[in-house]
């Protein structure tokens, strides 16, 4: 099965946010090449929040490009079989956390599509949570300015409302 066979059956399979669900499974019919970066219409990117709940924790990083505090994500790519695998792989890059990171169970947690400037297009951002071992130790990749853990409390402080709402909506399903 191809990523994008696959991408469809998640969001098919998604009750969460359908208006949002349908426009993202709206714009893979009518793009099929609507997986991967080179489409300008706009194309899905998978991320995931890294959360420790043992310590009551979360792992942002700030963007080098955008200059905003995110979760860890980015483009899917040809090696990726899976949304998943694709979120995985990102948070593992992006995290440094390597051993024992592993997704919260249950399929996407969020849906969330947003413009990046220049050049203008719209990334359509299916949203994981990946679940860190207790004391994990993260290291900053070349992607990111900074990498830092937030209690739960301080991540409205420093993150925009989606970011704020993916952890919500994470703690939700702890």
């Amino acid at each position: 099965m191809s990523l994008y066979d696959e991408a469809v059956l998640v969001l098919k399979g998604y009750e969460g946010q359908p208006e949002l669900r349908d426009a993202y499974l709206e714009h893979l019919a009518a793009h099929p090449d609507g997986m991967y970066k080179p489409c300008t219409a706009g194309h899905l990117t998978a991320s995931a929040l890294v959360i420790d709940p043992a310590a009551g924790r979360v792992l942002l990083t700030l963007h080098k490009k955008l200059g905003l505090w995110l979760q860890m994500g980015g483009h899917c790519e040809e090696q990726d079989a899976t949304l998943e695998q694709a979120a995985l792989r990102e948070a593992v890059e992006e995290s440094g956390i390597a051993a024992g990171l592993t997704l919260l169970p249950g399929g996407p947690v969020r849906l969330d599509r947003h413009a990046i400037p220049a050049p203008c297009h719209w990334h359509l951002d299916v949203q994981y949570a990946a679940l860190a071992p207790a004391e994990a130790v993260a290291a900053i990749s070349e992607e990111s300015l900074d990498l830092r853990w937030f209690r739960y409390a301080e991540v409205a402080e420093v993150a925009d409302t989606s970011v704020v709402t993916l952890m919500e909506d994470t703690l939700a399903r702890l």
